[in-house]
Parts: structure tokens; C-alpha cells; sequence
């Protein structure tokens, strides 16, 4: 993640861009972006949605690398590791969701009590 996160920052900085990549800019992108990964799974079934052609797994993918290109740009700019984000957020969530109550389930966890 490290070496994407730099790659990223030459990428940004060689272009001069740093102007624009504020943390609310990056924040708004990241959700275009997710909104247009989402968009090609508008009106699929479950089925369909597990089973992508091979034109519109491409097209997917894409999607997904800009997602993690803005994720990468704001955590950045914030000085936050992504990945220790994550595991710190796994761990709230295993209380949150504790398995021998939510096992099969898929309530928020304000419902399970």
C-alpha cells in the first residue's frame, strides 16, 4: 500500500495537482467514483451481479482502481494508514458484531439488541 500511496503522490505532484486535492475534494471524488462502480451493478440480479461479462468486469475494475486512488489520495493528504484504519475498524466491528449473535444475520448492530 505504501508503494501505491507513493506512486500516487509523484503522480499527483508531477502534475501539479496538490492545489486541488484537498481532503474535502478527495472525499467528494471518492464518492463519484463509488457511485459510478455502483452504477454497473444498477438493476442486475444477485446472479448477474456475481457473473459480469468479461467487457463489464474491465470496465469494473476501473472503477474500483479510481475508488482506491482517491482512498490512497485522502488518506495521504490526512496522514492516515489505510490499512491500519482497517484493521483497527475489523476490531470494533467483531465487537459490534459479535459472532454467536449475528451469525447469518444482517441487521445493523443497534438491532440486535
Amino acid at each position: 500500500m505504501n508503494e501505491l500511496i507513493r506512486k500516487i503522490r509523484t503522480f499527483r505532484q508531477e502534475r501539479d495537482w496538490d492545489q486541488y486535492h484537498s481532503p474535502k475534494n478527495l472525499a467528494m471524488a471518492l464518492v463519484v467514483e463509488a457511485s459510478e462502480l455502483a452504477e454497473h451493478f444498477q438493476w442486475l440480479t444477485e446472479e448477474q451481479s456475481g457473473n459480469l461479462s468479461p467487457d463489464k468486469l474491465a470496465a469494473v475494475q476501473e472503477e474500483i482502481g479510481d475508488v482506491l486512488i482517491y482512498l490512497a489520495n485522502l488518506c495521504d493528504k490526512l496522514g492516515i494508514d489505510p490499512i491500519a484504519a482497517a484493521h483497527s475498524k475489523l476490531e470494533k466491528n467483531k465487537g459490534k458484531y459479535p459472532v454467536s449473535r449475528v451469525r447469518g444475520k444482517a441487521y445493523k448492530y443497534s438491532e440486535y439488541k
